[in-house]
């Protein structure tokens, strides 16, 4: 399947697009798509819709949006990664005050295969600009990602001004103490991987505020992401684990077994 660029069920222009880039003014999700159905579904329309009635005061068609992305995928059974952007093309930045009528951008690509690498992570200082919703403003978290990488680790934690940890750059991050999931109690997206597992783990939430002292107390460290499930972390700094804890190869298959909703 070849990556699509569709703006409400048409192939969209750079015309169509150039508000992205131009304003940057919008919000999103992203998915994997197997066989016509995405794990959480319902909680990625939702977010959809929240977000909407926030940043733009609208209420918005989630039968529309999932409407737009059948017709993107095509009729492909390959794996995808969807993105769906929610954003007003007639936005400009003098007048961002107007009233919105925001489109519907679907973006497919093939999705990568295999089990996901280790992460090593650099704990940056850093909080997102309204940590609680997705938006497409990722010029910091871009930025800390990129200093990370030049650096030699592959993504950036990120950590509130008080020391306490929040998130990765686009991905939730949960540890392992005793046999039991702990996250990080701090305001930050809340991702839908990371609500799957906090649903189908059948123990109770365990939320602490957590700093990087911590750490050296955890036994094992992973990610969650839409895109990829769940992914071993095997340092924050320099404090490391292995890839190897029993828990989170439970993660991986109780993750596996978790029913996709039919788009």
């Amino acid at each position: 399947m070849l990556a699509r660029m569709e703006l409400n069920g048409a192939p969209a222009t750079s015309d169509q697009v150039k508000t992205l880039a131009l304003t940057n003014y919008g919000h999103f999700t992203s998915m994997l798509v197997e066989d016509g159905r995405v794990r959480g579904l319902s909680l990625h329309m939702q977010r959809l819709a929240r977000d909407a009635r926030h940043l733009f005061g609208v209420d918005l068609d989630t039968d529309r949006v999932r409407d737009y992305i059948r017709k993107a995928l095509a009729s492909s059974d390959q794996r995808t990664t969807v993105r769906v952007t929610i954003f007003d093309p007639a936005l400009e930045m003098g007048a961002i005050g107007s009233d919105a009528d925001p489109s519907v951008l679907v973006t497919t690509r093939p999705a990568a295969s295999g089990r996901p690498k280790p992460w090593r992570l650099q704990a940056i200082s850093y909080r997102r600009e309204d940590p609680a919703v997705k938006h497409v403003g990722l010029f910091g978290a871009m930025k800390h990602r990129r200093t990370a990488q030049r650096e030699g680790f592959d993504d950036a934690l990120f950590l509130n001004p008080d020391g306490t940890i929040s998130e990765i750059a686009t991905s939730n991050i949960g540890f392992v103490r005793g046999g039991q999931v702990v996250w990080p109690r701090s305001e930050y997206l809340s991702g839908v991987t990371m609500t799957l597992f906090r649903q189908a783990l059948d123990e109770s939430v365990t939320t602490e505020p957590l700093t990087l002292s911590d750490l050296s107390g955890m036994d094992a460290a992973f990610a969650t992401n839409a895109a990829t499930g769940i992914r071993p972390i095997v340092a924050v700094d320099s404090t490391e684990w292995s890839a190897d804890h029993p828990l989170l190869s439970e993660l991986h298959d109780l993750y596996a077994e978790i029913p996709g909703e039919e788009i």
